[in-house]
């Protein structure tokens, strides 16, 4: 049974006007690195999709394609073997893949291999404005972070914080409560947090329990993301811990990098199981779409249409919640603003 979404305390910053935050809205080729030497090779057929034209319910104006999590970076190779091993995927770079495969507008994640990365990011929604925004990161193990929390989404394009609580000591302080300080004070200022933290599921239920007012998303279903060499049944046992959270109304599920966790071709129908799950607990209002392309065995474009034109139980409407709508409503990236 979905559990209902009844509307959290508004992401207030200058990227989200209160009003824009009162509730969700009414609708219920990656390019070569041109490196001498780089093993990686791409085929054209994978990667160029024309964009095609999406229309809303009645079609009334073009259903927003937003991708809820990419990574872009300008220099070294990725320190997760899982991503495609070139020394630079760009905003530019992203962009002219995005045109391609139908896709408005993505969150970057600044990866960690590359130090100059967030810079990267904040230059990114310089340049192309209402197509990038950001989530980032503070440090954790710095006092001064702490200071920065509350003025975090003053800076242009930033929409929130993320964490990753995978591997030690980070999952056990977590466990700890080393953390805590974060959870309460994002929920007083505001601020967004997403996770990847696929054995703490628990804990995060217990700190979205103790801070009613602060959206958490869980990130790539659940799952480990491209930290997992697992397919299909075996990436999902998770998803049990998983569902338990749906009854808290502020925790939402990124169906993120879906396609890298199956061991199928495109449509990758044996993942279709595990987001129908996740759909019928969490609802279209707090499940977002997104790829976290360079992990991805296909194109940006099927990974799009795995979701519009392979699952016949979404409707017009619960497709435009998924596909970007519910992603800028529960971080607050008022995109036409």
């Amino acid at each position: 049974m979905r559990c209902p979404s009844p509307p959290l305390p508004p992401v207030t910053s200058a990227t989200a006007p209160l009003s824009s935050m009162n509730s969700l809205p009414d609708l219920g080729r990656l390019l070569p690195n041109p490196a001498t030497g780089n093993p990686t090779v791409f085929h054209p057929t994978r990667l160029g999709y024309s964009s095609p034209t999406r229309k809303r319910a009645g079609g009334k104006s073009p259903m927003q394609i937003v991708d809820a999590q990419i990574h872009t970076w300008g220099t070294g190779l990725p320190s997760n073997l899982s991503h495609i091993q070139v020394t630079h995927f760009t905003p530019a770079e992203a962009i002219a893949l995005m045109d391609e495969g139908g896709v408005d507008a993505a969150v970057i994640h600044p990866p960690g291999w590359d130090p100059n990365s967030t810079e990267m990011a904040f230059q990114a929604v310089r340049d192309y404005p209402n197509r990038f925004a950001i989530m980032g990161s503070l440090p954790l193990d710095q006092p001064e972070s702490r200071d920065q929390i509350a003025n975090w989404r003053a800076q242009p394009g930033m929409l929130g914080l993320r964490y990753t609580f995978l591997h030690e000591p980070a999952r056990q302080k977590l466990a700890d409560g080393e953390y805590d300080w974060l959870f309460a004070a994002a929920e007083k200022a505001g601020i967004p947090i997403a996770t990847l933290a696929t054995d703490s599921l628990a804990v995060l239920g217990r700190l979205a329990q103790r801070h009613p007012g602060l959206r958490l998303t869980i990130d790539h279903l659940g799952g480990r993301g491209g930290l997992t060499t697992l397919k299909d049944a075996e990436a999902m046992t998770h998803i049990p811990e998983l569902l338990k959270l749906a009854k808290l109304p502020n925790v939402a599920v990124k169906a993120t990098g879906a396609p890298g966790y199956s061991g199928e071709a495109y449509p990758f129908p044996k993942m279709h199981t595990y987001l129908r799950q996740i759909y019928d607990a969490f609802g279209p209002g707090r499940m977002f779409w997104g790829t976290d392309i360079t992990k991805m065995p296909c194109s940006w474009r099927q990974c799009v249409t795995m979701f519009t034109d392979e699952l016949p139980w979404l409707n017009q409407q619960d497709k435009a919640l998924i596909m970007g709508d519910a992603l800028c409503a529960w971080w607050g990236w008022n995109r036409a603003g």
